[in-house]
């Protein structure tokens, strides 16, 4: 196992790229934006963003990126060959092998690739909030929803390597359309983007007055707006925040029922600001699950990691000491 190692988490909005040691602290980070131009060759310009992520890391830290190990976590269906079959969120790089593009690119044989939600998931079993804990499921809040479900202490990839793909979970048949294709999936209720939907349509509806005013006009209010107003204590905000943690709960109830899972790690961007709409999903939660007064306690914390859980995991990945 190398003592250090690079690990990229690239999302549908920023692509953040790590350097973790050992022991899983975090050296050094850099963040760029997610490239999304479409190319004749799939994934090349997430690639090339990718490559320019390990150079400028690997000059500051004094490592050799020929040689340094390096985890890519990706969002979407990845094959267990790391092929990235499709990504609603990332389109430009369906289809693409990102990790052959980037050993060509680097001359660096020493990467690995992985679903970026399943590299959230391993960080927090083995450093954070997952740890000592066999049977859990990570949820990442981002530009969409991704999982990563750890059982009887292993990650559960399923039988393509698409196992986790928690967002695309209907949970309002024929609802708002999806990025995948689909209708009502989870992530347009519940994540960065789905908050930011339910917002718009606060707005636009007159139920958000106040931050209208502050905006100028309804379609400038941002799902930011919301959870900072939320946070002190505007009530029309804090009615928004209740209707996404509302749905939030709907989503993590019908894992309970599929997976008699105990323990939620909520990751992403949103999770930074978690303490906004978190004690809505626990009281939710324990209206919605079945029979939730005769089960074991059923937990709900925050990554230890936040937003970095999935960059912090690919580099678990790349070191080669993950299950």
């Amino acid at each position: 196992m190398s003592d250090v190692a690079i690990g990229i988490d690239v999302g549908g909005t920023k692509a953040l790229a790590v350097v973790v040691d050992a022991g899983g602290q975090v050296l050094d980070e850099l963040r760029s934006g997610t490239p999304h131009e479409h190319d004749a060759n799939p994934g090349a310009r997430a690639a090339e963003v990718v490559a320019d992520q390990v150079l400028e890391l690997c000059r500051r830290q004094g490592l050799d990126f020929h040689e340094v190990p390096i985890g890519i976590g990706l969002p979407g269906l990845l094959r267990r060959d790391g092929h990235l079959a499709f990504a609603p969120n990332l389109q430009s790089a369906s289809g693409a092998d990102l990790g052959a593009l980037l050993r060509e690119s680097l001359g660096n044989l020493s990467i690995k690739v992985e679903n970026d939600a399943n590299c959230a998931a391993l960080a927090e079993h083995r450093w954070g909030a997952g740890r000592g804990v066999d049977d859990f499921v990570m949820v990442t809040l981002g530009t969409g929803i991704g999982g990563g479900v750890i059982a009887d202490g292993q990650l559960v990839r399923g039988r393509n390597g698409f196992a986790g793909e928690i967002g695309h979970m209907v949970v309002e048949a024929h609802g708002a359309p999806c990025r995948c294709g689909g209708h009502g999936c989870w992530e347009r209720y519940a994540s960065g983007g789905g908050l930011a939907r339910l917002t718009t349509l606060a707005a636009l509806g007159g139920r958000l007055p106040t931050l209208v005013a502050r905006a100028g006009s309804a379609e400038l209010v941002r799902g930011e707006d919301v959870t900072a107003a939320a946070g002190e204590g505007l009530a029309e905000a804090r009615a928004v925040v209740d209707e996404m943690g509302w749905w939030l709960a709907l989503g993590l109830s019908n894992l309970v029922a599929v997976l008699d899972t105990g323990h939620f790690v909520i990751g992403g961007g949103l999770s930074q600001v978690a303490e906004v709409f978190l004690p809505s999903t626990r009281r939710y939660l324990a209206e919605l699950v079945e029979g939730y007064d005769d089960r074991s306690p059923i937990s709900v914390v925050c990554s230890s990691f936040g937003g970095r859980s999935g960059a912090t995991g690919a580099a678990l990945v790349a070191m080669g000491n993950a299950p």
